[in-house]
């Protein structure tokens, strides 16, 4: 599998470069062509072992997430004083000044006072080096990643009962399991890729069973064989519950436990008051489905269970996992073929992070901070004194910005992740950045919600870009090769850390500035892999060459071996100090955030279909909105019912920490008394940080790891009856949006999406009419009266129009007040905008009533191929199958994510005849 797949042309200097995704875990095998220094196109790795060719919408789109240097990141920027504009400057002067206070902070005040927080997206390389910097150079433990907001939990329960971290499962699984319990995933948006693999390994065994748990009836649920749509927060108690009726009916093995596990006299006990009719009053589940999923999880042949977010974005997230993880050595279900529990990674390289030990709890290859030894260990291989190695574990995420907000922590350096938009409680984590002393943001985009708040900002290279591995959700190991060169001056992150931790050592410690001095990525990676030998996670045989040779491989892989482990504990051992596994009784609590009088609505969070994160990458991609256009809560129709709401009213949706506005939208899928909001909105669509503006701070008290999917929160309408809605073609979306975004917060409601055609869209409310707002909208826009731009006004009532041409075909409009008449014909000629036909007959015309007649928007299914709700709802209902219709219109045929909404669709269909 060598790295260029084509080789070169030298006459259009065209090339194809094997590399890997950037979004979820699954660790996808992309083939990317680049021509002339750009990346052209992207396409599935046929010969990579995780996706064998297939991608999802978002992966298919990655070359038009980079068609664009506009809104990058392209040199360092640097300014004096809080009061004054980032302004240009060299490499040199950001990085040294950037050594000068920290160097100065840590003389002054300790270790202590400075700290990093990193992604799950950064290659292992750079992750390495940020660890070996902040705890080797600058003596501190405080570097923490965005992984302790998705999966610190997951981590921790896998350390107390398998004594290690990381998954003991591998994708083969997929194929050969009898029971799939899927728990607090929709896999089918998160990690679609490998729900295409489940999805076929079912046709071909029928007989095999799923289980969804999962609060809301979402794509992956509504495809499943019992649907367990729990209380949020009550999945101790459910799988405690199964237990009980397991160890009722003899359906637990007890001599793998006897022989192979730890504590469950203990849990035995506990569980004994758990009946599935007690689990079930908790969950607000019946007891008898309870009972099913239990017998058919103990006897089936094999059972797998995947997690994600719903587990473990919890303050009880360790407590699920745990609770989950006793099922599986309660039966036996583990280390076998289709067995075990299966964590799945939220982002790219969250695996390789906690490889690197890349986190405020944990030292380098699944070492402990506690550990004399372990310390020692890593101090030799860095050559730098053991005792600077601090023995107190750092501060994790959400308690490292909370000591920034209180001036304990005076600089933070923040690498490719954005805590200003993903951390919970927003009004906490920007009284945090706003109070440091320094703030040094290093990323590919100029803006995030975060790079307001630097005081440096560094330009880093991104997808595409850089060279190094990631590891996957299965463990496996792959190499990231560079496409193209970083645009401007933006350089690799691995990069900046070398460049800055030799800058820090000179100041801190003059003798070991060449201790950054890298020749290449494959260094660091050696240097890397010798520390994790003789440890659980042995890369002892795995080097840059091997991978080279044979493609992608899982660890462990020792010396010798040319082929990692897929499946670990396959003989029973685990990676305690005796060899067993440890079960573990936690009793259920409820979330920390309990709903009230006053805060009624239990607010949940997740993703959706086409977007990542907070779409600073899918945000460019017109076609990725066109699943899900616009932001909304959704609420169920009867409980919006019964506060006279309706779809599309403007609600306030409140918690004690913080609020914002959003549209509404009815849904049945949801458990009455919850209410769903995606996450991915944030500063740079709406005028307010978006869904974590209600989340709580609490935290796991075992794994650190924030309450992310639930808030109480409260709805009521709100009353804002002047409304605007413009629309503009424009060649270069992403200056256009950084034009705009600083009007949103200046609104008590505004948000901006994208859609087909190179068109952005805003809309706005507020109590009363903003001409001032509107005027400065209006001068961004540049939608100026014209000949190709018409105006109309109506002081009076409060009404401008707006409308533009670009010859014979709508270019934009701005409607501005009026009343449900005037709106109703702003939506009609905002779909003729949209249609791109040619506009035919006068101009005019689009001021006077029913002249701007259209069809009402369809919703696209299929973003591959922009099918409509409507042309599918035809098709199946004149009869048509699955197979049919992915023939005739396409829907379901490239990527695959819109395959289960196909298949929801053709049940309701057939249902409903």
């Amino acid at each position: 599998m060598a790295g260029v797949v084509a080789g070169r042309d030298e006459a259009m200097d065209k090339t194809e470069t094997r590399s890997t995704c950037c979004y979820c875990g699954v660790g996808c095998g992309v083939l990317i062509e680049s021509e002339n220094g750009r990346i052209t196109g992207v396409r599935g790795d046929p010969e990579h072992p995780a996706n064998y060719g297939r991608l999802c919408g978002k992966g298919l789109s990655l070359a038009a997430s980079a068609a664009s240097d506009s809104g990058r990141a392209l040199f360092p920027e640097m300014r004096r004083g809080r009061d004054e504009p980032r302004r240009r400057v060299g490499w040199d002067q950001a990085l040294d000044a950037a050594a000068d206070r920290f160097a100065d902070i840590i003389r002054r005040h300790g270790p202590d006072a400075v700290a990093f927080y990193a992604s799950g997206q950064l290659l292992t390389e750079d992750y390495y080096l940020f660890n070996k910097l902040a705890k080797g150079v600058a003596g501190t433990n405080n570097i923490d990643t965005n992984s302790r907001l998705c999966m610190s939990s997951a981590v921790t329960a896998y350390k107390m009962a398998f004594g290690a971290d990381g998954p003991p499962t591998c994708y083969e699984d997929l194929e050969s399991a009898g029971c799939v319990l899927f728990a607090g995933s929709n896999m089918a948006y998160a990690h679609p890729v490998l729900f295409r693999r489940l999805e076929d390994a079912r046709r071909d065994w029928p007989d095999a069973r799923w289980i969804v748990v999962d609060p809301r009836r979402t794509d992956t649920a509504a495809m499943a064989d019992l649907h367990l749509q729990i209380q949020p927060g009550t999945d101790v108690a459910l799988f405690h519950g199964m237990l009980h009726h397991l160890i009722w009916e003899g359906l637990i093995d007890a001599g793998y436990i006897a022989a192979h596990a730890e504590g469950f006299d203990a849990l035995k006990r506990m569980v004994r008051d758990y009946t599935p009719k007690m689990a079930a009053e908790i969950c607000g589940v019946r007891a008898e489905d309870i009972v099913t999923a239990a017998e058919w999880f103990g006897r089936s042949p094999a059972s797998l269970s995947l997690y994600c977010m719903g587990l473990n974005q919890s303050s009880q997230g360790t407590a699920k996992n745990l609770a989950l993880i006793n099922l599986h050595l309660a039966t036996g279900q583990i280390g076998r073929p289709g067995a075990g529990p299966f964590s799945l990674t939220g982002q790219p390289n969250a695996m390789g992070g906690r490889e690197v030990g890349g986190m405020a709890t944990m030292l380098a290859a699944h070492r402990d901070i506690a550990n004399p030894d372990h310390r020692r260990e890593v101090a030799a291989h860095w050559g730098v004194p053991e005792s600077r190695l601090s023995s107190r574990p750092g501060l994790p995420a959400v308690a490292m910005f909370e000591a920034l907000a209180r001036g304990e922590i005076k600089a933070v350096w923040i690498v490719c992740t954005n805590p200003a938009h993903s951390l919970p409680d927003l009004a906490m984590a920007r009284q945090a950045l706003s109070r440091a002393e320094l703030v040094v943001v290093q990323d590919a985009f100029a803006e995030t919600d975060t790079t307001a708040f630097a005081d440096i900002l560094l330009p880093a290279a991104s997808w595409g870009e850089k060279e190094g591995t990631v590891t996957n959700s299965e463990r496996r190991v792959s190499r990231v090769r560079a496409a193209a060169p970083p645009p401007g001056e933006a350089r690799p992150d691995g990069w900046i850390a070398a460049e800055f931790g030799r800058r820090l050592a000179a100041r801190l410690h003059p003798a070991e500035a060449d201790h950054f001095a890298y020749a290449d990525a494959g260094q660091v990676f050696d240097e890397h892999r010798a520390l994790t030998v003789g440890r659980d996670l042995d890369m002892g045989g795995l080097d840059y060459a091997l991978l080279e040779a044979r493609g992608p491989q899982q660890w462990p892989l020792r010396a010798g071996q040319t082929e990692g482990q897929a499946r670990r504990y396959v003989d029973g051992v685990f990676a305690t100090d005796d060899g067993k596994a440890r079960f573990h009784a936690i009793d259920y609590r409820p979330p920390a955030d309990k709903i009230s009088a006053h805060y009624p609505f239990r607010l949940i969070t997740g993703r959706l279909r086409d977007q990542w994160h907070g779409m600073s990458r899918t945000g460019r991609v017109p076609g990725l909105f066109s699943h899900s256009p616009e932001p909304e809560l959704r609420m169920h129709p009867e409980d919006a019912e019964r506060r006279s709401l309706r779809d599309g009213d403007l609600v306030r949706v409140a918690s004690k920490r913080g609020l914002w506005v959003l549209p509404l939208k009815t849904d049945g899928d949801l458990t009455r008394g919850c209410v769903f909001a995606a996450m991915h909105w944030s500063r740079q669509f709406l005028n307010s940080g978006g869904s974590n503006e209600a989340t709580t701070s609490a935290v796991d008290g075992l794994s650190f790891q924030p309450e992310l999917k639930h808030a109480a929160v409260k709805v009521e309408k709100a009353e804002l009856p002047w409304r605007v809605l413009a629309a503009l073609r424009h060649p270069d979306l992403s200056a256009l949006q950084a034009e705009l975004t600083p009007l949103l917060g200046n609104m008590a409601y505004a948000a901006i999406s994208l859609a087909a055609g190179n068109v952005l869209l805003l809309r706005a409310a507020d109590s009363a009419a903003r001409p001032d707002w509107l005027a400065r909208l209006l001068d961004a826009l540049a939608l100026r009266p014209g000949p190709d731009v018409l105006e109309y006004r109506d002081d009076g009532r409060g009404v401008l129009k707006r409308v533009a041409w670009n010859g014979d075909r709508l270019a934009g409009l701005v409607f501005a007040g009026g009343g449900q008449a005037d709106r109703d014909a702003g939506e009609s000629l905002l779909q003729r905008l949209l249609d791109g036909q040619p506009w035919l007959g006068p101009r005019h015309a689009a001021f006077s009533p029913g002249g701007t007649r259209a069809a009402k928007r369809d919703r696209i299914v299929c973003q591959c191929k922009q099918v409509g709700e409507a042309a599918i709802l035809d098709r199946l209902r004149q009869g048509q199958d699955l197979a049919e219709l992915k023939a005739e219109l396409g829907c379901g045929a490239v990527c695959g994510s819109c395959a289960p909404e196909l298949a929801r669709m053709a049940a309701n269909t057939a249902q409903n005849v």
